[in-house]
């Protein structure tokens, strides 16, 4: 079983960047798939970017493509999200997550670990 623990975000103008990390305890963070979510109020929760287990393959979300980088640190068995050219519509609770199996999916079951959320906020 791994723990999640999200830290980072907050409020940022529009255009500007925040980033997001998520320390894993329990498993090495390389032990599984890991994925970045997000949810807005209202909203069903989405796949932001993730990196596979099996082969360290990085995934987005177009909606943030060319924009956020994920990035994973085994030695200190974290994740973390940095997000650019911020918009108003990234504004969610942002939710770390590991699954056990070895691709990406951006099917929020297929994922059994989350972490608490953290509150991204971008002004307009």
């Amino acid at each position: 079983q791994v723990r999640l623990v999200e830290s980072g975000g907050g409020l940022v103008q529009a255009g500007g960047s925040l980033s997001v990390s998520c320390a894993t305890s329990g498993r090495t963070v390389s032990a599984y798939t890991m994925g970045w979510f997000r949810q807005a109020p209202g909203k069903e929760r989405q796949f932001v970017a993730g990196i596979s287990r099996i082969g360290a393959d990085l995934y987005y979300a177009d909606s943030v493509k060319g924009r956020f980088i994920f990035s994973r640190d085994g030695a200190k068995n974290t994740v973390s999200l940095q997000m650019n050219s911020l918009k108003p519509e990234d504004t969610a609770v942002y939710y770390c997550a590991a699954s056990i199996y070895p691709s990406t999916n951006d099917d929020p079951r297929q994922y059994s670990y989350w972490g608490q959320g953290t509150q991204v906020t971008v002004s307009s």
